[in-house]
């Protein structure tokens, strides 16, 4: 799958963030190594420290349906500029495939590509 197609996928879930705190809505679609797309949106809570991220919603919903490897994800905001992850979202991501692609849009979907390891460096995992 192309970075515009799955651009266009998370743009399209974007529009389904719940997000009436900040006006900031973040759409995700994660791209699982058997060719599946799942997406995300940022869904706020009134009690913010209760909001999940797209990119985590994309995970689980992932995770739910039995996929735990995934080779890209698209991620997209309401925002100027580009929106990279927060590091929660990264570790989360991580956990499941450190060698993921991520492609960071911006408003006008120009993106940009990156490897998690660029974004997190010196990721936590436990030692088996």
């Amino acid at each position: 799958m192309s970075p515009a197609e799955l651009i266009a996928i998370a743009r399209k879930a974007q529009e389904r963030a719940y997000a009436p705190y900040s006006g900031f809505k973040v759409g995700a679609a994660l791209l699982s190594s058997t060719g599946n797309v799942f997406t995300g949106v940022n869904v706020e809570n009134s009690s913010y420290g209760l909001t999940v991220c797209a990119e985590r919603v994309a995970v689980f919903k992932a995770v739910t349906a039995g996929e735990k490897d995934f080779s890209c994800i698209a991620i997209t905001a309401s925002g100027n500029g580009y929106v990279y992850p927060c590091g929660a979202c990264l570790q989360v991501l991580q956990e499941f495939s450190p060698d993921l692609k991520l492609i960071i849009s911006d408003e006008k979907n120009n993106y940009k590509e990156y490897n998690l390891n660029q974004l997190l460096p010196r990721a936590f995992m436990l030692q088996s």
